[in-house]
């Protein structure tokens, strides 16, 4: 029997980042095609502007992301939602701050793709959204995997930003990040060691699968290079 007091934050936690992935992958997936394909006036202020939640102190993103949520704001005054200190808040939170690592790894598949592959689809009759979805996005796939898995990752561990606009209530927005504070806190260390245990595995074996995408595509891009010289070398041959 799971004890109550690490249950909760972890149904939360699991549930609060099932959301967060569920709004950083697609967007995240559109942003990242769009900055790796396109080129438009303000690319790189669009890119810095996703990048800032990297960098920023997370109280910061947080305190962005209660103007935004709180009244006065667009999703309170126009949409009349009333999302501060609910669990929508937190995968809010947690999407913006896992966001930027799906759109860097996804802008990095996607731009390493080779042009000749996207101009021979085209020359064969194939439209842009042909392109995109047979050519570019399959083999975009281990940037694009890489991506999701480390913002889900980050979405995991939020702690600043979905405190700002979540809360730490227990059963309701705690989260196993807000949890460990609140047990350290009162020095229930035993509770505290089995879920920084718990996301220190999680994490873990989310890093070690990414480690393992990348060492594969790395092998596989050799073995394709060595592949493209030897055929080279007997055609010159």
């Amino acid at each position: 029997m799971i004890d109550p007091a690490l249950a909760d934050p972890l149904r939360l936690s699991l549930q609060v980042t099932g959301l967060a992935v569920l709004l950083l992958f697609p967007s995240g997936l559109a942003l990242g095609i769009l900055l790796a394909r396109a080129r438009f006036p303000g690319r790189t202020l669009v890119e810095t502007l996703i990048l800032l939640p990297l960098v920023l102190p997370p109280s910061v993103v947080g305190y962005f992301l209660l103007l935004f949520l709180g009244r006065g704001g667009p999703v309170h005054g126009w949409a009349g939602l009333e999302l501060l200190f609910t669990w929508w808040a937190a995968a809010l939170a947690s999407a913006v701050v896992g966001l930027p690592l799906m759109v860097q790894a996804t802008k990095a598949g996607v731009a390493g793709v080779d042009p000749a592959l996207i101009h021979a689809a085209r020359t064969l009759g194939s439209t842009e959204v042909g392109v995109l979805f047979r050519v570019i996005l399959p083999l975009a796939r281990k940037g694009v995997l890489v991506g999701l898995v480390l913002g889900s990752a980050r979405a995991l561990g939020e702690f600043g930003a979905t405190l700002m606009v979540a809360g730490s209530i227990p059963g309701r927005t705690q989260t196993l990040p807000l949890a460990i504070y609140d047990a350290v806190q009162v020095r229930d260390y035993a509770l505290a060691n089995q879920m920084v245990l718990l996301l220190t595995l999680l994490s873990f074996v989310g890093l070690l699968w990414v480690r393992r995408l990348e060492t594969g595509a790395r092998v596989r891009g050799r073995m394709e290079r060595t592949r493209e010289a030897g055929e080279a070398g007997a055609g010159a041959a």
